[in-house]
């Protein structure tokens, strides 16, 4: 029953499964969507109830809207980021794909709350333990910021 309401509502946040992948592809779209559903009473915890009930447990809370809206059958997290990891690096260097890679790395363990801007500077000390020795390793604030973000859209 709380599926089914959810499917009704899902065209309201989103049109069609390209308008739902530029959403999530984007961390301040993803968290704007997630903070609309949890209005409607779709909260993390009963996302993560239908994930349980489609055997997504291991699965982005992407796929559990692409399943309920759009009938397409969840992959888990690291299956996401082996097909689109060649994608995803390509396009920085070397000191950036480890970062990126590390970041992905705590995605698949953790969930997708790990691509929430609001985690980056968390990710950067545990990789470089402080913001400005990541800056200098990087390239600045604005180089890994752009890194973090832009990743993403190819994750989706």
């Amino acid at each position: 029953e709380f599926v089914q309401k959810l499917f009704g509502e899902l065209p309201v946040f989103f049109n069609d499964e390209d308008e739902l992948r530029k959403i999530w592809g984007k961390p301040e779209t993803r968290k704007a969507l997630l903070e609309s559903l949890n209005e409607k009473g779709y909260g993390p915890e009963q996302l993560k109830d239908i994930g349980t009930m489609i055997d997504a447990e291991k699965s982005d809370l992407y796929d559990v809207l692409a399943y309920i809206a759009f009938n397409l059958g969840p992959i888990t997290r690291q299956e996401r980021v082996d097909t689109y990891k060649d994608k995803i690096l390509s396009g920085y260097d070397d000191r950036l794909q480890l970062f990126i890679d590390f970041v992905l790395r705590q995605y698949v363990q953790e969930g997708v709350g790990e691509l929430d801007r609001d985690k980056l500077p968390h990710l950067l000390e545990l990789k470089y333990q402080a913001v400005a020795d990541a800056a200098k390793q990087l390239g600045g604030v604005s180089k890994i910021s752009d890194a973090f973000v832009g990743f993403q859209k190819d994750l989706y």
